[in-house]
């Protein structure tokens, strides 16, 4: 019998599973996708072009609200929960409405799910969203570069527009992002890459962005979302953790599977979290992960003129997805707001608009910090009315890219970057470099 399936997920880890396990699989039939965490996802449609023979109208996209009422009707025999950095708790409430619904309830194994490399692939993942994997991506390729050789990264998939215009991508320069339409969330993953001189690939179908990627690369870099699992088997499987969120490595899924799966363990943002905090995500890692090599990092804040933002009062746009579903108090922006002496930080909220309402509403705990939300045009516009309208000396942007290049801002605007820097032995390079010949590179990394 051909069992019926609704895939939970936010597009992305969700098309993955279905591309390497449903879509040629005859003992099922998928009915649905459910979409969850990015707004305005759902009422898309999976296409025919991606979903294979047996789907010729393709696959609806629902809110995952319905997800009961879509079992009861297409009487589902089972839901595959496919995304990324859900408590526990909460992934175990959605497992108690598809059983009481009828339905069995899976999470698809992480490296069922790997694909295989002909090249050696070095993985960038976290355990939350917002840890600093990609600061800590850049820094691996600045190290692999020096050696000599070529390194590819592809990126975890982000494909919020025309599902037919995203099986694969490729950027190289910033025209690539102006003929993809990437939005603001694409660009701040993809941005930074490109100017380092890195060809990066994302898109929906991974087997075939595999296949691109290895005919240009000595090494893949494997550049995480959220705290997802890798898409492809790691050779070495780098994972970031955060002592600002100390014990959150043992309560979000699946972020512990990357715990448990670590070679390497960067606790990064020490130089800013408790000596508590940072020993008791120390310990986690020694207790459930003793094989994991621990490297110790910061992630300093700077910005090109400090002096501009003394005794004035500055509107902090944060990273949008850090301060959102991963839950951080604040980032990077308010960091240096506070380090360079700000009157205050003024409070978007009572002049947010339209999609930025929405988020506030949905995220209490982001307090007066707006979030670079841009997931698609309707957000944009909404961002961009929000910061015009907030009544501020100074705009101070933490977003990874140049915001003032897409947004038409009303009011000065300044920048705050972060990279990642070592805060003591072992030094990320020697832990890299010490293993490359494992990674059969023979000694000599790529460039």
């Amino acid at each position: 019998m051909v069992e019926k399936v609704i895939i939970v997920g936010a597009a992305g880890r969700d098309f993955h599973n279905f591309n390497v396990y449903f879509r040629h699989n005859p003992r099922y039939r998928v009915v649905a996708f459910t979409a969850a965490q990015i707004p305005r996802i759902d009422g898309r449609v999976y296409p025919p072009e991606l979903a294979g023979d047996q789907y010729p109208l393709g696959i609806p996209i629902e809110r995952e609200e319905e997800m009961a009422r879509l079992i009861r009707e297409h009487r589902v025999d089972l839901v595959a929960f496919s995304y990324s950095d859900v408590p526990h708790v909460e992934v175990m409430h959605k497992a108690s409405i598809a059983m009481a619904e009828g339905a069995d309830f899976i999470l698809l194994g992480a490296t069922y799910t790997m694909l295989r490399s002909r090249k050696p692939v070095i993985a960038v993942c976290a355990v939350r969203t917002g840890c600093g994997k990609s600061q800590t991506t850049r820094k691996i390729c600045e190290i692999l570069r020096r050696q000599g050789g070529r390194v590819v990264v592809v990126r975890h998939p982000m494909p919020y527009g025309d599902l037919r215009e995203q099986v694969t991508q490729r950027f190289e320069t910033f025209e690539d992002f102006k003929r993809a339409r990437c939005t603001i969330e694409e660009r701040e993953e993809y941005e930074p890459l490109v100017e380092q001189g890195i060809v990066v690939y994302g898109g929906i179908d991974y087997a075939r962005i595999l296949a691109e990627a290895e005919e240009e690369a000595d090494v893949i870099v494997w550049d995480g979302g959220n705290n997802d699992t890798p898409f492809f088997h790691p050779d070495l499987h780098i994972v970031l953790f955060d002592p600002h969120r100390a014990g959150h490595e043992l309560l979000y899924y699946p972020g512990e599977t990357n715990l448990l799966m670590a070679d390497v363990a960067v606790i990064n943002k020490v130089d800013s979290a408790s000596a508590g905090d940072i020993e008791t995500v120390r310990a986690n890692i020694e207790r459930f992960a003793p094989r994991a090599e621990i490297v110790l990092a910061r992630s300093p804040v700077s910005v090109s003129c400090p002096e501009r933002i003394t005794r004035q009062r500055v509107l902090v746009v944060e990273d949008g997805p850090t301060i959102t579903h991963g839950g951080m108090a604040f980032g990077a922006g308010t960091i240096a707001a506070r380090q360079c002496g700000a009157s205050h930080i003024v409070d978007a909220r009572p002049h947010a608009v339209g999609s930025i309402q929405e988020t506030y509403a949905r995220y209490p705990h982001i307090g007066a910090q707006l979030p670079a939300m841009g997931y698609d045009d309707t957000q944009i516009r909404d961002l961009r009315e929000t910061i015009n309208r907030t009544p501020c000396d100074l705009v101070l942007s933490a977003t990874p890219i140049d915001l003032s290049s897409v947004l038409e801002i009303n009011k000065p605007i300044l920048r705050v970057r972060y990279e990642y820097e070592d805060y003591g032995p072992p030094l990320l390079e020697e832990v890299l470099l010490r293993r490359l010949p494992a990674l059969g590179l023979g000694g000599k990394a790529p460039r």
